[in-house]
């Protein structure tokens, strides 16, 4: 069976000098590769191919027969890194709760292992008779949320 570490070093060597950034790694018990890239602007198809060539140079495929996907972590997925929650403040994102409560917000700001989302809520407001849309910071620690995910707006 093909290593998970050695793939990771094979991948980080790519990366260097680059402005991706590895999200994840995965190897199978029957040798699948699958290995997920980002970058703040987004992941080139050439840019996977490139890898994709670099990673089948630096393995023996005399030693181990493999399958290999290689890819972008994927628009819509939840963050699996932090710089996937860095790349995204500013934006909107969507999190699941420890509790199972969905909210939408703007991701404000990231300092592991914490990130801020800015919320609109209907609060009661002194001196006015209805609930008032209000702007509220929520924190969240990253290890207790379910997921954080970019929100895709077509707007």
């Amino acid at each position: 069976m093909i290593e998970k570490n050695k793939v990771k070093s094979v991948v980080e060597e790519w990366l260097e000098e680059k402005d991706y950034f590895l999200v994840d790694v995965e190897v199978t018990p029957d040798d699948r590769i699958v290995v997920e890239i980002d970058h703040a602007d987004g992941v080139w198809i050439e840019d996977c191919v490139e890898l994709s060539r670099f990673i089948e140079d630096h393995l023996n495929r005399d030693e181990e027969d493999y399958e290999l996907e290689v890819g972008s972590a994927g628009l819509g997925q939840p963050f699996k890194v932090l710089q996937q929650y860095v790349n995204c403040i500013g934006k909107g994102v969507e999190v699941m709760t420890g509790n199972n409560k969905k909210m939408q917000g703007v991701l404000k700001s990231v300092e592991e292992p914490q990130f801020t989302i800015v919320v609109r809520e209907k609060q009661k407001v002194e001196g006015q008779k209805r609930p008032q849309l209000v702007e509220i910071e929520k924190t969240f620690d990253m290890n207790s949320v379910k997921y954080c995910k970019y929100l895709i707006d077509f707007k």
